[in-house]
């Protein structure tokens, strides 16, 4: 029996991590275990029974296959996505039972307890069983141990259930030991339903069953045929045989007879290709390897990752919603290609082979402000095979991505994000890749305006400088253009493209046409010009739907210019209109830390002298309203980990400030000491140490680099990784 982290020693990284954190409060992170960056993820499925109606397929808008609060569990998935806003995945479900062999998830299901949840490692108690599931991960392979006690036991694999939007499957029993099947699975955010895909996966256990068989439940037929259909809308199970079963709501079991306690573990590989990869998947990856022994080095491997960022100092609570954080950013973007290096391309037209990582599930609306940053400074590597995915899907597709997942194109969400993120990494130094072609594919969706899915309205957008009314959020969509073309002003200037980096620029002012000077906010204009009316600022608060903004109002979006604030200074009318104005989005309760249009917002205070202490008090005060030790640890849904990189720059002391510039603005650390592992592949110096010196807890009075005064709360990226030692001085 394992005994989890009884032969690690004490208080890695690794060990502070807790899963559990961001799994109630609409977080959306689930609690079992993947490795980092992995494909297959192992969740209990918990939102399918009594406490909230039954889940068939897409009865409900539920993004996540676990919260906290539920009370009834219907299995296992093995694919899943973590802090996402739209349904998908959450497929392929197993689930331990005994007695005799029921197919209902509504009725197999169970109440459950004793929830343990660490790094690569979940463990729970189904009641009604008295069964005890453990579940681990390596990259594309999910682990399960089931401890069953004397008498008939069952394993079950549900393909009917799940929280995609799509539906059919295939499953077929290859042997008493051994299972492979197809999942449906797409339409995430309810978009291009015509893009559903397949996740393909072999299971293999460590006893052969007894017995075995697949199920299938038809749809109900109400016409003439139903008179003579006996077995119209009956489930039907099919004993002992190895044929293929196609249809929506089928499954298959495996069934033991047991004189006393005995254990069987079930290896699950995963493929978005094919069978035979899923098989390779789980031979090459985790072959014959005990559940210990895939869990050590998974663990091994979460360590190895999370002690890129060592900290010391600050209470253990501290350290766990760090280092929880730090983990919820290495899951997405995550991998997509099998171990030979095959994967679907865009489209699904071909399949294409890398011999680097092609990495999938770009939330780049929401990443491209601060969680790409983050890579690229610990996790450059990773970060130029990002950078390189999406290059691919270029070549693929003839557009960068805008929401890709698993090689499907989303659309959802606005603006042309992967622009910022490409130009970002690149200068901060990382040029590992073929940014020629990617400045190639920026031009395309920055200038073409005619049938462009990244830049749709483009047109007003160029001629008149702003979206109209005509067009879906076009405040906060121009918004989102003009710090995409700052982007690539600052890449083509890079690049000595000097007549593309003036034109760029200027274009990345034009939100100034939507400044109304009497309210200090910006506001929707129609197609003639005039300003929409009537305008409410407040409209579009929790996620309200209105005219000007996309999930967010007028407050939201006021400060959302971060290339530039000094412009929206003069504005409205100085500095301290400027900090006035902002202030009231604070005092006003307008500031939505749950959504990513005003998560800079605290920090724009150092962009005012001798107002600098207003970041560090609402920093330090939403870290602690906002993110803590658990289940509604986060402020909301985590956006593929975006939440947690504001978190973890917050409690570094250092943010991001302007996406695509390679410039931090600096705030109070939250640590005494702060060491960040550099890559000698990609950085000069082995580490760079950010170090606070507290006299009292109150305002910065000093700023040093390498022991002399730095005379600013920004430090550019070359800076900050050249130098050894940032220090903080409070008075």
């Amino acid at each position: 029996m394992l005994f989890v982290n009884s032969t690690i020693s004490a208080q890695q990284p690794a060990d502070f991590v807790n899963p559990i954190i961001g799994t109630s409060n609409y977080g959306a992170a689930f609690p079992g275990p993947i490795a980092p960056r992995g494909m297959a993820s192992i969740s209990p499925f918990n939102v399918s029974g009594p406490q909230n109606r039954p889940l068939e397929k897409d009865s409900q808008w539920l993004s996540n296959p676990y919260v906290n609060e539920n009370t009834f569990l219907t299995g296992f998935s093995q694919v899943n996505l973590s802090g996402v806003g739209c349904p998908e995945l959450g497929v392929i479900l197993v689930m331990p039972t005994t007695g005799e062999v029921e197919i209902d998830h509504l009725k197999y299901g169970s109440t459950y307890s004793n929830e343990v949840a660490k790094a690569a490692y979940y463990s729970v108690n189904i009641d009604k069983y008295n069964v005890k599931g453990e579940f681990t991960a390596s990259k594309r392979v999910g682990v399960s141990r089931f401890t069953f006690p004397k008498g008939q036991s069952n394993v079950l694999l549900n393909l009917g259930v799940g929280l995609t939007n799509e539906e059919g499957a295939m499953v077929k029993v290859v042997s008493n030991t051994e299972i492979e099947g197809m999942r449906s699975v797409g339409s995430f955010c309810y978009n291009s339903p015509e893009d559903a895909y397949p996740v393909y996966f072999v299971a293999k256990f460590s006893k052969a069953a007894d017995k075995f068989g697949v199920w299938k439940k038809p749809a109900k037929y109400n016409g003439v045929e139903a008179q003579w259909m006996g077995y119209n809308g009956k489930a039907r199970i099919m004993e002992n045989t190895i044929k293929t079963v196609v249809g929506d709501s089928i499954g298959s079991y495996f069934t033991y007879k047991f004189d006393k306690e005995e254990t069987v573990e079930v290896k699950i590989g995963i493929s978005y290709v094919s069978i035979e990869n899923a098989r390779e998947n789980l031979a090459k990856e985790v072959g014959d390897k005990v559940f210990e022994t895939v869990y050590k080095e998974t663990y091994d491997e979460w360590n190895e990752e999370l002690s890129k960022i060592a900290v010391e100092g600050g209470s253990k609570d501290d350290k766990t919603i760090f280092y929880t954080a730090l983990y919820h950013t290495l899951i997405h973007p995550n991998t997509l290609n099998d171990f030979n290096g095959e994967f679907p391309e865009i489209k699904r037209s071909k399949i294409g082979k890398t011999d680097g990582t092609r990495y999938t599930v770009f939330s780049l609306w929401d990443t491209y402000r601060n969680l790409h940053q983050l890579m690229s400074l610990v996790y450059p590597k990773q970060q130029s095979d990002m950078v390189k995915s999406m290059i691919q899907m270029y070549d693929e597709n003839g557009w960068l991505p805008k929401w890709e997942l698993n090689s499907t194109e989303t659309f959802t969400m606005v603006g042309d994000p992967a622009s910022i993120v490409i130009a970002d990494t690149y200068l901060k130094g990382i040029r590992d890749f073929d940014v020629q072609k990617a400045y190639k594919a920026m031009l395309k969706g920055a200038d073409q305006m005619e049938n462009n899915p990244l830049r749709p309205g483009l047109k007003d957008y160029i001629q008149k400088g702003f979206l109209t009314t005509d067009n879906r959020g076009p405040v906060s969509t121009t918004q989102e253009y003009n710090i995409s073309d700052y982007a690539i002003s600052l890449l083509a200037d890079a690049l000595g493209k000097k007549a593309d980096a003036k034109r760029f620029k200027a274009r990345s002012l034009s939100y100034r046409k939507l400044f109304d000077k009497n309210l200090k906010l910006l506001r929707p204009r129609i197609a003639n010009g005039n300003w929409y009316e009537p305008f409410d600022p407040n409209s579009g608060a929790n996620f309200e739907e209105n005219v000007g903004f996309i999930e967010g109002n007028a407050w939201q979006y006021n400060f959302m210019v971060p290339h530039d604030i000094n412009g929206l200074k003069k504005l409205m009318g100085g500095d301290k209109a400027f900090s006035a104005q902002l202030q009231k989005i604070f005092d006003s309760k307008q500031f939505d830390m749950a959504n990513e249009p005003d998560i800079a917002n605290p920090y724009l205070f150092n962009y005012v002298k001798g107002e600098e202490f207003k970041a560090q008090e609402n920093v330090k005060r939403l870290v602690q309203e906002y993110f803590q030790n658990k289940p509604k640890g986060l402020p909301g849904n985590d956006d593929t980990g975006t939440m947690s990189a504001w978190l973890v720059y917050s409690m570094m002391g250092i943010y991001p400030i302007v996406p695509g510039e390679p410039v931090y603005t600096i705030t109070a650390p939250m640590f005494d000491k702060v060491t960040i592992k550099l890559d000698p592949k990609y950085y000069k110096n082995n580490s760079i140490v950010i170090e606070k010196e507290v006299n009292t807890d109150g305002k910065i009075k000093a700023i040093q680099l390498n022991g002399k005064p730095l005379n600013s709360y920004f430090i550019s990226h070359d800076n900050l990784v050249n130098g050894k030692t940032l220090k903080v001085i409070q008075n």
